[in-house]
């Protein structure tokens, strides 16, 4: 058991440093990114939404088609990569890469290779579960895509996009700062008060 552990913090803390030295050149504004998307700051929280908020309402009036959409969000990316490891280091200034920093961005790369495992955990689960219950498998999926098919009818996919978007990056925050363990936990509770007195009834 002690082996199998030790291989998986090895392998664990190989692919960090693997992504951590494909990210290396994006260090700086990783750790700005996290800085915001923490919300170390109070007014974070609403430069983030001012931001999406922007960016959605030029999506709007521009009105661009699928392709259109898809070249020039591919052509933003492979401005920055080319262009964000060459401007990074003279705007942020690489003498400035503190022993804290590293550390924090290796918490980063941590993390990320986590929730990729998480994922990769989850996709297996799914395939483990259409060979192992293939009648509960094909009921959930059948069930689920149902349900995001006819939200998605309901919805205008551009809105239903944004408030995607703003979830996504609003969740570091709000888990940094203990909203969303703070509300699961009210939910536990009324959950246990209704369980309780569910069985209060039935005695």
């Amino acid at each position: 058991m002690a082996d199998v552990d030790n291989k998986s913090t090895n392998l664990l803390a190989g692919e960090t440093a693997n992504l951590e030295e494909q990210l290396q050149g994006w260090g700086e504004v990783i750790l700005v990114a996290d800085r915001v998307l923490r919300w170390e700051k109070p007014w974070f929280p609403a430069a983030v939404i001012g931001t999406i908020s922007l960016v959605f309402l030029m999506v709007y009036y521009l009105d661009p088609s699928v392709l259109s959409g898809v070249s020039c969000f591919v052509v933003f990316l492979c401005l920055a990569d080319y262009l964000v490891p060459a401007l990074a280091p003279r705007i942020f200034g690489s003498n400035k890469w503190t022993t804290e920093q590293q550390q924090r961005f290796h918490e980063i790369c941590s993390n990320l290779v986590k929730s990729r495992r998480r994922i990769v955990g989850w996709w297996k689960r799914l395939f483990s579960l259409k060979e192992e219950k293939p009648k509960v498998y094909f009921m959930t999926m059948i069930s689920s895509l149902a349900v995001i098919a006819w939200i998605g009818q309901q919805v205008h996919n551009l809105l239903l996009t944004y408030f995607i978007v703003s979830f996504l990056l609003l969740l570091p925050g709000l888990n940094n700062q203990g909203i969303i363990s703070k509300y699961i936990g009210m939910g536990k509770r009324e959950i246990n008060k209704l369980l309780k007195q569910k069985e209060k009834k039935n005695e």
